[in-house]
């Protein structure tokens, strides 16, 4: 069942109604969630500069607070419409099975504000992997969505079938690239595990690296701002060997660096992996609540041998975990289970840590309703395909 439910003893008949809410009272309801994401707080609304945005609310005749979302707008060039994105939200009681009054009035909010489309971004997984199995079924061509999946979580097909008999349109279909935030990512349990569970969790290989990178002397270190331009150099190095592009600037890290520690500090840290005085890696990591992200990493080319990297993310397992999260999230995989393909090389070094592969629900978008706002989104998407 889904972590994001609201409590209390509402009754399920009672229309919602939606304002607008303060930066305090969206953090104090997000915060109260433990399995929110991080891209549903205040500060995110900060990290997108290039986007407006709203923090609403919905409650019940009694007042009560029900759900929150931080909406993001971003006009559609030559008009003066809206794009609307819920990142990885609304924070919402997705179990409800009347979700018509979570999405009448926030279609009607939306319009209001001049929006033709909304996308957004449910909580509740949809299928679950666990590494032995998809480690066995790897091959040519093969991806995760081929292998049998360990777990189905009935309120994610749930709220699927709900928001396709509605009209909402699954961003990408099947596939695992349309989607702004990772459709699969990389899950480690922690709750209720020992530091020892955790170790015994690893694979040989990754056991077998970070005592090498001990005995080599490589030196875990939390850094600060200060260390963000050899982050971001690092970054483009990664960039470069690995065929990915993120396209992001080190004033998008800077900003966001300062922005989420202004809202709490310690959300956003940024984890070094030092030998003989040189940061040959260097991850950040983001905690909320009972959650904590691994989010990006960046390494050198060079002394590779003395494995920085292995030992970096042990270290910040063992931070998460002393933290009291109950999940360290490595955030997005490739649904390949190609060895040929270069994606597959970061789905099999997280492998070794022995988490899962988590198929979330992934983000869907429709039109607010409308002949002009319809006309509108499908010019939008012809836009989208032509990038």
């Amino acid at each position: 069942m889904s972590a994001l439910l609201a409590t209390g003893d509402r009754s399920r008949h009672q229309d919602l109604r939606m304002r607008g809410l303060t930066a305090a009272e969206h953090r104090a309801h997000v915060a109260a969630r433990a399995d929110a994401s991080f891209l549903q707080y205040p500060s995110w609304a900060g990290v997108k500069d290039q986007w407006s945005s709203e923090m609403v609310g919905w409650l019940g005749d009694d007042g009560e607070l029900a759900g929150s979302a931080l909406i993001l707008y971003r006009q559609f060039p030559g008009t003066r419409k809206y794009f609307a994105y819920l990142p990885e939200g609304p924070v919402a009681d997705w179990a409800d099975p009347g979700i018509d009054r979570w999405l009448r009035p926030l279609m009607t909010h939306l319009r209001g504000a001049g929006a033709f489309a909304v996308r957004i971004g449910p909580s509740p997984a949809y299928r679950r992997w666990d590494t032995a199995r998809l480690k066995a079924a790897t091959g040519p061509g093969r991806t995760v969505g081929d292998v049998l999946a360990r777990e189905v979580d009935p309120l994610g097909a749930a709220v699927a079938d709900r928001l396709r008999a509605r009209g909402w349109r699954r961003c990408g279909g099947d596939g695992d690239d349309a989607d702004a935030q990772p459709r699969y990512v990389f899950r480690v349990p922690l709750a209720g595990r020992t530091t020892d569970a955790l170790w015994a969790g690893l694979n040989q290989e990754w056991r077998r690296n970070v005592r090498k990178a001990g005995r080599a002397g490589v030196r875990i270190v939390t850094g600060s701002a200060a260390e963000l331009p050899e982050f971001h150099r690092l970054l483009r190095i990664t960039e470069e060997r690995d065929g990915f592009r993120l396209g992001r600037s080190l004033a998008y890290y800077q900003r966001q660096y300062a922005v989420l520690n202004a809202e709490q500090p310690g959300r956003m840290k940024l984890c070094l992996a030092v030998h003989q005085g040189e940061i040959l890696a260097a991850h950040t990591m983001i905690s909320t609540g009972r959650r904590v992200w691994y989010q990006t990493g960046a390494s050198a080319d060079h002394r590779r041998e003395v494995r920085p990297s292995n030992a970096l993310q042990w270290q910040m397992l063992l931070d998460a975990h002393a933290q009291g999260a109950q999940v360290y999230d490595m955030r997005g995989v490739s649904s390949t289970l190609d060895p040929d393909d270069r994606p597959f090389g970061l789905l099999r070094w997280k492998f070794g840590t022995g988490g899962q592969v988590v198929e979330t629900l992934g983000e869907w978008e429709t039109s607010v309703g409308g002949a002009t706002n319809n006309t509108l989104y499908r010019a939008f998407q012809a836009y989208l395909a032509r990038r």
